[in-house]
């Protein structure tokens, strides 16, 4: 029986069932390939954490109490 269309996927379930694949079934072009999504996966959560700390520290300098 198939499963429904409106099934969700849980925010991070593809990257956990993508972790536990049997890498053994892949050629070596392949998991090079995969490297370098992975690779590029890395510097944009990267970024986007720098991202969401700039703006935590403007909030932060913006609603602190100033000294003096």
């Amino acid at each position: 029986m198939d499963e429904p269309a409106d099934v969700r996927v849980g925010r991070g379930q593809r990257l956990v069932e993508a972790c536990r694949e049997d890498l053994d079934l892949y050629s070596v072009s392949e998991l090079e390939e995969r490297l370098e999504i992975l690779a590029s996966e890395r510097e944009r959560v990267s970024a986007q954490i720098d991202k969401k700390k700039s703006g935590r520290a403007a909030a932060d300098a913006l609603f602190s109490p100033r000294a003096g």
